[in-house]
């Protein structure tokens, strides 16, 4: 799965997450157990996370060999940092969430800004 985010279109967050249950629907690999409500969780934060603290938009690539990872790229050179969540709890999860639910996750730059990624569905 390949998919472009327009800058601010955070409608389209929904839209990616279905598009990530199609795919994992199809993914036979019991062994793995139903990894979609944690994959739907945060491949929506990431990409909330790329629409709201980012501009120019961003790609979401998301593929399935023996595990699922998923990216999240944006055009910002600014690394994500986890923060504890606010007391009214409208900002502050994304990155706490992924870093606590995900078998791997990290960020790697490039030269026109960086992905998010997070693994799920096995050893890293």
């Amino acid at each position: 799965m390949e998919r472009k985010v327009q800058e601010a279109d955070l409608s389209a967050v929904a839209d990616v997450r279905r598009e990530l249950r199609r795919m994992l629907s199809r993914w036979d690999a019991p062994s793995h157990g139903d990894i979609s409500d944690v994959a739907s969780l945060l491949i929506s934060e990431l990409v909330t996370n790329a629409l709201v603290h980012t501009t120019g938009g961003a790609v979401v690539t998301a593929t399935v060999t023996d595990r699922l990872r998923v990216e999240v790229r944006d055009c910002a050179t600014t690394r994500p940092e986890p923060r504890a969540p606010t007391g009214d709890g409208t900002s502050g999860r994304g990155l706490f969430l992924v870093r606590t639910l995900a078998d791997a996750w990290g960020v790697r730059t490039h030269g026109l800004g960086k992905s998010v990624w997070f693994e799920l569905g096995g050893p890293a």
